[in-house]
């Protein structure tokens, strides 16, 4: 099993900047793909972003593509989303996410966290 812990939500004005942090525990992390999708009020979970075990392929949203950029750090057994330049349509509930394999992270990960909250305010 894999357990994933979401940090770093919160309120930030449009413009302005946020970093998620995902810690993750149970099994061997560096193994995984790691990924966030977000889902929005009265709309479908979303693909934002994913990473594979090495960290040496990336994967975008088009609508977070330059914005957005996913990380992690296999010794920490933490995955990054850094993001800059929120838009108030990014407002979400953010998950993190996890599978073994670096196609089905951007389609149906195994793995969820319990979320956090993103608010942009306009």
């Amino acid at each position: 099993q894999v357990q994933l812990v979401e940090s770093g939500g919160g309120l930030v004005q449009a413009g302005g900047s946020l970093r998620l942090s995902c810690a993750a525990s149970g099994r061997t992390f560096s193994s995984y793909a790691m990924g966030w999708f977000r889902q929005a009020p009265g709309k479908e979970r979303e693909f934002v972003a994913a990473i594979s075990w090495s960290g040496l392929s990336t994967y975008y949203a088009d609508s977070v593509k330059g914005r957005f950029t996913i990380s992690r750090d296999n010794a920490k057994n933490t995955v990054y989303l850094q993001m800059n330049s929120l838009k108030p349509e990014d407002t979400a509930v953010y998950y993190c996410t996890a599978d073994a394999s670096s196609v089905a992270i951007r389609r149906v990960p195994h793995y969820w966290g319990q979320g956090t909250q993103v608010t942009v305010s306009s």
